[in-house]
């Protein structure tokens, strides 16, 4: 049993005619790293949220990071499908996420700007993932990502109503 519990996990070679299997599991590491950091923000605004709109936004945001963490999921699980490992430390997912926090505290209306602005980025990152894995035969992943960034559009559509004017 001792030797069972010491296997190490390791890249490994997948022969499904994807090209260059590891630049695109690259993106599918940035893409969960922004999936997992977005995922805790929404939560924690989720937690947070004050005012006339709590009830609204903190069943919005309920909805999204259910959704978000459930693809992060996903998303490991294609990179590993690719022979890829996926990340295994929070150090990896800050360094290779684009979400950052806010410096101050952020009203209802803030927290609505904010996540609608970090899920269109995170949708422009899914669009180059869709062309690199387009380009690189990889339909699995295309698709994958198309699902992902119709989410994260929808989301930040959903968000900007919220925060009209």
């Amino acid at each position: 049993m001792s030797e069972t519990l010491s296997i190490i996990p390791e890249a490994a070679e997948i022969n499904s005619g994807v090209r260059s299997p590891a630049s695109i599991a690259e993106g599918l590491r940035d893409v969960l790293a922004d999936t997992y950091r977005l995922t805790f923000k929404t939560h924690a605004y989720h937690w947070n949220v004050e005012g006339p709109l709590f009830f609204s936004l903190h069943n919005l945001t309920e909805a999204q990071y259910e959704d978000m963490f459930a693809a992060a999921d996903e998303l490991a699980e294609r990179m590993r499908a690719l022979g890829q490992l996926a990340p295994m430390t929070m150090a990896e997912i800050m360094e290779n996420s684009i979400i950052e926090d806010l410096a101050e505290t952020p009203s209802a209306g803030e927290m609505c700007v904010d996540l609608s602005r970090d899920h269109e980025r995170v949708a422009h990152r899914l669009h180059a993932l869709i062309k690199l894995a387009g380009d690189k035969n990889d339909p699995v992943t295309e698709d994958l990502a198309t699902a992902r960034s119709a989410f994260h559009e929808k989301a930040s559509w959903m968000l900007k109503a919220l925060s009209a004017k």
